[in-house]
């Protein structure tokens, strides 16, 4: 091969990559999504999106799962994660050329370790739909993010990723509306999960002031998309 045909890698520009990672969890029946406060010159003291660079010996996945673990204590595989969308305006950080990968995750309340990373002034739950300015172009992620959760809930049996294992449809349909952020017709609601067929109903109950309530769990494969029709609204 002709030397003037070589590849010489330093005659090309890198950018950097990162990932970031929208966590969204019900917490006290609402929807809510973890930011970070970050420690450092740019946007110091603002809130953003966790994430960061990606090193050279793993995938963008592999990255994900690795802030996500170091944002919330959790370590595991089966934890629902989706990429969501490629953002790479050249101005986005003013620190140099950054591509990011956005991604977001679904987790149980009940499985959280909260804990801010290294480069992270602190970590915090915020309501989302109620969130404080971010930093870099972490607004429009998180407007995205939200836009294919609401999506996906209305074709898919997703929500089950938020809630624990046995659960009323009560709890159910709480879970709906704060995701929706909208009122769902009891009634209505009902009828069209149990048509869906991705509950299984349990031998057990939930007492409480009234009369106590069926648990049920949705089936193994009810993440699979539902008959290609939309439930809600």
């Amino acid at each position: 091969m002709s030397e003037e045909h070589e590849y010489d890698a330093s005659r090309y520009e890198r950018p950097s990559v990162t990932v970031d990672v929208v966590i969204f969890s019900l917490r006290g029946s609402e929807l809510q999504v973890l930011l970070v406060q970050r420690k450092h010159w740019p946007y110091q003291g603002m809130w953003a999106i966790p994430g960061g660079f990606v090193h050279m010996d793993e995938s963008l996945e592999t990255a994900a799962r690795r802030e996500l673990a170091e944002e919330t204590g959790i370590d595991d595989p089966n934890i629902y994660l989706e990429q969501l969308y490629t953002l790479g305006d050249p101005g986005r950080d003013p620190r140099t050329r950054v591509i990011t990968v956005a991604y977001f995750a679904l987790v149980v309340s009940d499985l959280l370790h909260l804990q801010a990373s290294s480069d992270a002034a602190a970590a915090g739950w915020w309501p989302a739909y109620h969130l404080p300015p971010l930093a870099f172009d972490h607004a429009d992620i998180l407007q995205y993010a939200m836009r294919r959760l609401r999506y996906k809930l209305e074709y898919t049996a997703l929500a089950f990723q938020l809630l624990p294992e046995t659960f009323t449809l009560t709890e159910l349909q709480d879970a709906y509306e704060h995701i929706l952020n909208e009122r769902l017709d009891k009634r209505n609601f009902r009828r069209k999960m149990m048509a869906a067929d991705v509950l299984s109903e349990t031998s057990f109950v939930r007492g409480g002031d009234h009369r106590p309530a069926r648990l049920y769990r949705f089936r193994p494969d009810a993440v699979a998309e539902v008959k290609a029709r939309r439930l809600f609204p």
